[in-house]
């Protein structure tokens, strides 16, 4: 009996240790804590199966491996580095049409955000054959819909290559330093989001295509630091607010005849076309332009056979409107949209011609994302926002508008991938509580066929850590309830008073307030918590899911609203009994770090310390597309750009200021932390800067995120 207590003694201490173990950085970002996915699921079209990536970068190998959906047996192994020679390590694939071959990504060199250059590889899944695409790295290849046939960029001209003859076909030859054919320039590829820009007609025999003309367009350049005994000056073209954007043309290309002509749409000269997509009809090519203000949107059919281009929906705000992607052609050539017309996002079908048939959701909430049309029982399928701002759920609706039913929990993230024939989908669940959970379900009945993933490694894994909850709230401010999350110390005393970290994002439509998994910024955060710290993140005036006069009250002074929102939050907290009101920080990146400057220096007297990683300090740095949608350009909304400047008023800082950005950075340039540096120096107010060589945006690589997250958390330890 005494031998057993002795045991209980050395055991229990033991298993108290265990469950309270603290998060590192060094684990953090070793990735430690990341949940298991399923890597590019695609969905087979001529089989019930399903297809996934499987790469393993240490032993740099990679496989696609088909699984069935009903059985969850492996049923192929489509292909393998490790069976051939010939087939490279590669960590991207896409299918032709037909899924008889693969392209396969290789040797990946990033540009920018979504840009890169890569060796592909064409993959026969009949002969088991593997060729090179072409002798150099290129960029965005596609397959024609016959799979016969791949367009490519190299050096910014345009390529097809025959698979069959193994020919290769050059199509423009313009391509130069001032001139772009088929990819975006560089402000494209960041604020509409796209770096292809061409696109294959339905039967494959022509090819649409953009041209950018940089020619006028300034040049922006930064000096890359290296290795190297010299410093070398990297440029590219970077239009900021209100300077002169690339023209952009619009081309087509025959195969049969091998010519190149010119798509006019009418007598009009878009000065943006934000997307272009051809229909199942062969000879119809949609293309969206949109004004330089961004509140005037036209959706154009064009006939590529007869040449001609009619208007067939427009969209007009006295803000701005949206780009988006969901534009879904059905068999009979009419089509479902979505739109914030109604004051919230909601899909709409209309005839091919744009007349309105039926507006099939509606209500005080949003649609957030489109995920598919099934022409058999007629179904359309979506995720929104009606259970709440912070949950996301996913529905299905008749096309008459009938007969809604939910596919999935109210509460959380949820998202799906159906396979082609939509008798299945892929379910995705998480919550603030719960890493990502995959399971296969019924299209029909909404129930589990069986479990994919449910990450209960890393749940298990985190039980041996001191978590604390995330509590979701409300709160009251400027005439607004906001959303709000707060990470309390597990051990909390309410009779004690804690330090405030506040964290936030704050861009337009955007959220940081969701019921979802963490990230390494939460884990982060849970760090800080667990050293005595209580962290809250609110979601203030501007942002996201919450209907179009909540986020565009900001339009023309960003970050005006959104800071007197966030001061008014750290006001009210530090109200609360529990809350140190003398000790009160905020940290942000991006637009984030332009608010937590903005928010030392006009909330002086409630915020001891900032943190402002890549901040904006100036929107007439920043790129016409964004900058402009939101404040249209510095000649016509001076004010709108100066007052919100923070380097216009350095001399009211009091607090502890950390200022950190990387010197590559092609997005939020550099200039705006020097210019907000050379201020404070000026103004003769001390502040820590913290400048990393040759890192962009994201400010990453090797040991960079480390260091970064070190060095913050010491700033914080030591001011807070």
């Amino acid at each position: 009996m005494k031998l057993l207590r002795l045991a209980l003694v050395l055991v229990f201490p033991f298993a108290l240790v265990a469950q309270n173990k603290e998060i590192t950085n060094e684990e953090i970002w070793n990735f430690e804590f990341s949940s298991e996915r399923l890597e590019e699921i695609h969905p087979l079209t001529t089989v019930s199966q399903y297809t996934v990536l499987d790469v393993d970068r240490r032993t740099r190998t990679s496989k696609v491996v088909a699984y069935d959906y009903a059985t969850a047996e492996a049923t192929e192994e489509i292909v393998n580095s490790t069976t051939s020679a010939l087939v490279p390590f590669f960590t991207s694939y896409s299918f032709s049409k037909d899924e008889k071959k693969l392209l396969l990504e290789s040797e990946t060199e990033p540009i920018y955000r979504r840009s890169k250059r890569a060796k592909y590889f064409v993959y026969d899944r009949e002969t088991h054959k593997t060729s090179l695409l072409f002798g150099s790295k290129v960029q965005e290849p596609k397959f024609s819909p016959d799979g016969s046939k791949v367009a490519f960029v190299f050096e910014r001209n345009l390529y097809i290559k025959d698979l069959v003859v193994n020919s290769i076909e050059q199509i423009t030859s313009d391509g130069s330093e001032h001139i772009i054919n088929g990819l975006s320039d560089w402000v494209y590829e960041e604020e509409f989001g796209f770096v292809r820009a061409f696109d294959w007609n339905a039967d494959g025999s022509a090819l649409a295509f953009m041209q950018f003309d940089e020619t006028l367009v300034p040049t922006y350049s930064m000096d890359v630091i290296g290795d190297n005994l010299y410093p070398y000056p990297y440029t590219f073209k970077y239009p900021k607010a209100g300077e002169t954007n690339s023209i952009v043309g619009l081309y087509l290309y025959a195969l049969a005849d091998k010519s190149v002509t010119s798509i006019l749409l009418g007598d009009e000269k878009p000065y943006y076309i934000p997307r272009i997509k051809f229909t199942p009809n062969k000879n119809n090519l949609m293309v969206q332009t949109i004004n330089r203000h961004q509140n005037h949107l036209q959706l154009w059919s064009y006939d590529i056979q007869k040449q001609t281009a009619q208007v067939i929906l427009e969209e007009r705000e006295d803000t701005y409107v949206d780009v988006h992607d969901n534009l879904k052609f059905l068999n009979d050539e009419s089509f479902l949209w979505t739109s914030e017309r109604d004051g919230y996002n909601h899909i709409y079908h209309y005839k091919a011609d744009g007349t309105l048939k039926k507006q099939l959701t509606q209500g005080n909430w949003e649609v957030t994302r489109f995920f598919g049309f099934q022409e058999k029982t007629k179904e359309v399928y979506y995720a929104s926002v009606e259970p709440g701002s912070t949950e996301r759920a996913v529905y299905s609706i008749k096309l008459n508008g009938s007969r809604k039913r939910a596919l999935s929990p109210e509460k959380g993230t949820n998202g799906v991938a159906f396979s082609a024939d939509y008798k299945y989908y892929i379910h995705t669940f998480e919550d603030s509580n719960t890493p990502t959970q995959y399971n296969l379900r019924s299209t029909a009945t909404g129930k589990v066929i069986r479990p994919i993933e449910d990450n209960a490694g890393l749940k298990n894994k985190l039980s041996n850590y001191s978590l604390a909850t995330k509590e979701f709230s409300t709160i009251e401010v400027n005439g607004n309830e906001l959303n709000m999350w707060m990470i309390k110390p597990k051990d909390f005393d309410p009779n004690k008073k804690y330090p405030l970290l506040m964290y936030q994002y704050s861009g337009p439509g955007s959220q940081k307030v969701a019921n979802s998994w963490n990230d390494t910024n939460d884990f982060w955060h849970q760090s800080l918590v667990q050293k005595g710290y209580i962290v809250a993140c609110v979601d203030g005036r501007g942002t996201g899911f919450k209907g179009t006069a909540f986020k565009k009250v900001t339009y023309k002074q960003l970050v005006h609203f959104e800071t007197l929102d966030q001061i008014e939050v750290a006001r009210k907290l530090g109200q609360k009994s529990f809350i140190d009101a003398n000790r009160i920080g905020i940290w942000g990146w991006s637009y984030g770090g332009h608010m937590s400057t903005n928010c030392i220096l006009k909330g002086n007297d409630v915020f001891s310390l900032a943190i402002a990683v890549a901040p904006v300090t100036s929107w007439r740095f920043y790129d016409t597309i964004y900058t402009e949608r939101f404040m249209r350009t510095p000649q016509e909304n001076p004010e709108g750009y100066d007052l919100n400047s923070p380097f216009n008023y350095p001399e009211l800082l009091k607090g502890d200021y950390l200022l950190i950005h990387g010197s590559g950075d092609d997005n939020v340039h550099l200039q705006n932390t020097m210019r907000m540096a050379e201020a404070l120096v000026q103004a003769n107010k001390p502040f820590e800067l913290m400048i990393y060589p040759d890192k962009n945006h994201g400010i990453y690589g090797g040991n960079t995120r480390l260091h970064l997250y070190n060095k913050m958390t010491n700033f914080i330890l030591n001011k807070l």
